[in-house]
């Protein structure tokens, strides 16, 4: 697949979105070690399985290709070789079985054959891809990048696609959101952008046009916005202007709640784009909306939650974040991993964000 490039960069001039200067878009260095020992110690007592897996402890105790590309992350963060391994091993014999070198997307115990939908979910694949150059490198381990670099060549190949406007986008599976197959295709979802994946991937990968994959992701951010707090919706149609897609629940939920912990994770930090995303700091849960009426349809308390817009107002806005937050008790698979992420950045950068 040819990608044209500099269309998102166009795209993102066309709506009134600055391309972020190099300063904005420097990647914050995921660097293994900090993720304390203790808390890695915690998450994986609760969500690592012996054979490897991460169990999604809320959804049936199923794995996934989102879960097994976390779990890499984490375990290089905590700089935990042994850890890493295991889940890859995990990882390469039970979801890395398409023909297109991308993962399957979802593995049930409970059944027989374990892999209950073979089609491929784009940010488990970016994920995934991401921790194995991350490691494959930094470990000195010509096997984990080779892996990472064939991933990332597959991913290029069959999820990233050219939009009707003349940009680029990111499917959310080979099957499923094109054009071709949907009458409002394409359909995305800007949760999928992990955007310090994609800084990485743009000095490993020149087939791709990465750098405009993420301005692209930007560009959705920005003009996907409804209701009144102009917050994004989980799926969107991009088939012309943004527009929820249909068959989908039109709501800001746990889909796109990461959205700015992937962006400032990534260096991303312009006030114009984290602004809908900060309401909720420092208050008694984040918020899931209903973006049609603006009615809030729950309250999500757990601290991994409840650190996204914390996170956001400290970076932004320089306000301290609550002292619970940094604490990690291990609850769900999911806002563990969140607050993982979020911890890590914070140790990562000197004197915190505030």
């Amino acid at each position: 697949m040819t990608l044209r490039l500099l269309a998102a960069s166009a795209l993102a001039l066309m709506i009134g979105l600055a391309v972020p200067s190099q300063a904005q878009t420097q990647t914050a260095t995921a660097t293994a070690g900090t993720i304390s020992v203790e808390d890695w110690t915690a998450y994986k007592a609760k969500f690592l399985d012996p054979s490897g897996r991460i169990i999604d402890t809320a959804n049936g105790n199923i794995s996934h290709s989102e879960g097994q590309g976390y779990g890499l992350i984490l375990a290089f963060l905590a700089n935990s070789v042994a850890d890493f391994d295991q889940i890859w091993t995990f990882t390469k014999t039970e979801l890395l079985l398409r023909d297109d070198g991308l993962a399957v997307w979802r593995w049930d115990p409970t059944k027989t054959p374990h892999v209950t939908d073979a089609n491929n979910a784009s940010d488990g694949d970016i994920l995934i891809a991401y921790a194995l150059s991350l490691a494959g490198e930094t470990w000195q381990r010509p096997d984990l990048t080779s892996a990472a670099q064939s991933m990332i060549a597959a991913i290029g190949k069959h999820v990233v696609v050219g939009t009707p406007g003349g940009s680029i986008t990111l499917l959310p599976g080979v099957t499923g959101f094109k054009s071709t197959e949907r009458e409002d295709g394409p359909v995305v979802n800007p949760s999928y952008w992990v955007f310090e994946a994609m800084t990485r991937f743009a000095t490993r990968d020149k087939a791709t046009d990465w750098k405009a994959l993420s301005r692209s992701g930007q560009a959705l951010v920005q003009t996907a916005r409804f209701g009144d707090r102009q917050l994004p919706a989980e799926w969107v149609s991009i088939k012309q202007s943004p527009v929820p897609a249909e068959g989908f629940p039109a709501e800001f939920s746990y889909n796109a709640i990461r959205i700015p912990l992937y962006m400032v994770r990534a260096g991303i930090t312009d006030r114009n784009l984290l602004r809908p995303f900060m309401a909720d700091a420092g208050g008694p849960g984040l918020s899931l909306v209903e973006l049609k009426s603006g009615a809030v349809s729950a309250t999500l308390s757990d601290p991994g939650y409840r650190i996204i817009p914390s996170l956001v107002a400290c970076v932004v806005d320089k306000k301290p974040l609550p002292q619970d937050l940094l604490r990690f008790t291990p609850t769900d698979y999911y806002p563990s991993t969140l607050q993982l992420l979020a911890l890590s950045y914070l140790r990562n950068i000197p004197g915190g964000c505030a």
